[in-house]
C-alpha cells in the first residue's frame, strides 16, 4: 500500500469526528472482548460445576453433599441447594406459613428466585454484545462517509478530480466501514455463543432443582424412571 494512504495516514489527517468514530469503535471492540472472556470462563466454569451434581446425590448426607458442590458462593447450583434447604427450614418453622402455604408452593417459589437470580448473572454484559453488534456498522459507516465527504471536498478545493486522486482518499475512508463490521462480527457471534451455552447452564439448573425439589418435599429423588411413569400417567389420563 502506497505510504501516502491507509490507517495512520486516516488517523493524521482526520479530523476530531473521524479520530472519535475511530475511537468509539476501539472502544467498544475491547468492551466486547472483555465481556466475552468473562462470559466465557465463566460458563467453562459452570460446566465443571454442573459435573459435581452426581456427586452431589451420592453423598452421605446434604452438607456432605455440599461440599461437593464447591464453596464458591457464585455457583449457582450451591446457591439453589442451599435456598432450597433454607426454604424448607423456614417453612417447617413457621406453623402459620404451613397452614396457609404448603411445602411444595413455597420451596417452588423460593428455588424459582434463586434460578431467577442465577438467570440475570448469566446475561450479565449480554446487552453490551447485542449494542456493539448492532451499532458498530452504523458507527463505522457514518465514518466512512465522513471521510468520504471531506475527500471529496479537498478534492474539489485542489481542483484533480482524477481516478489515481480520487481512489486513495475515497479507499482510506472506506477503512472504516471494514473496522465497524471487525468490531460487530466478534460480537454477534460470540453472543449467540453465549446464549447458547447459557441455555445449557439454565437447562441443567432446572433439572437439579426438580431434583431438589422431590427431595425435600418426599424426601428421595426423583429418578428418571419415576419422572417417565408420571409423563405416561399424564397422558392416560
Amino acid at each position: 500500500m502506497n505510504a501516502e494512504f491507509g490507517l495512520a495516514h486516516l488517523w493524521e489527517q482526520g479530523d476530531v469526528i473521524t479520530k472519535g468514530v475511530a475511537l468509539m469503535l476501539l472502544g467498544m471492540s475491547l468492551a466486547s472482548w472483555m465481556v466475552l472472556v468473562i462470559k466465557a470462563l465463566d460458563l467453562r466454569r459452570h460446566a465443571r460445576e454442573s459435573r459435581s451434581i452426581e456427586s452431589f446425590w451420592h453423598a452421605a448426607d446434604f452438607a456432605d453433599g455440599l461440599s461437593k458442590l464447591g464453596t464458591d458462593p457464585s455457583n449457582p447450583f450451591r446457591a439453589l441447594a442451599l435456598e432450597g434447604r433454607e426454604a424448607a427450614a423456614h417453612h417447617n418453622a413457621q406453623p402459620q406459613l404451613r397452614d396457609s402455604l404448603g411445602a411444595s408452593e413455597w420451596l417452588t417459589r423460593a428455588m424459582r428466585n434463586s434460578i431467577d437470580e442465577s438467570t440475570a448473572r448469566l446475561q450479565a454484559g449480554l446487552a453490551v454484545l447485542a449494542s456493539v453488534g448492532s451499532t458498530a456498522p452504523f458507527v463505522g459507516l457514518f465514518g466512512t462517509v465522513w471521510g468520504i465527504y471531506h475527500a471529496l471536498l479537498a478534492i474539489g478545493t485542489a481542483g484533480q478530480a482524477t481516478i489515481d486522486k480520487v481512489a486513495g482518499p475515497v479507499g482510506e475512508a472506506l477503512i472504516m466501514t471494514a473496522l465497524g463490521l471487525a468490531v460487530a462480527i466478534p460480537a454477534v457471534l460470540g453472543y449467540n455463543a453465549l446464549v447458547r451455552g447459557n441455555k445449557g447452564v439454565l437447562f441443567k439448573l432446572n433439572r437439579f432443582a426438580h431434583d431438589l425439589h422431590a427431595y425435600f418435599v418426599t424426601g428421595a429423588r426423583v429418578s428418571a424412571g419415576d419422572a417417565a411413569k408420571v409423563i405416561a400417567m399424564k397422558k392416560e389420563a
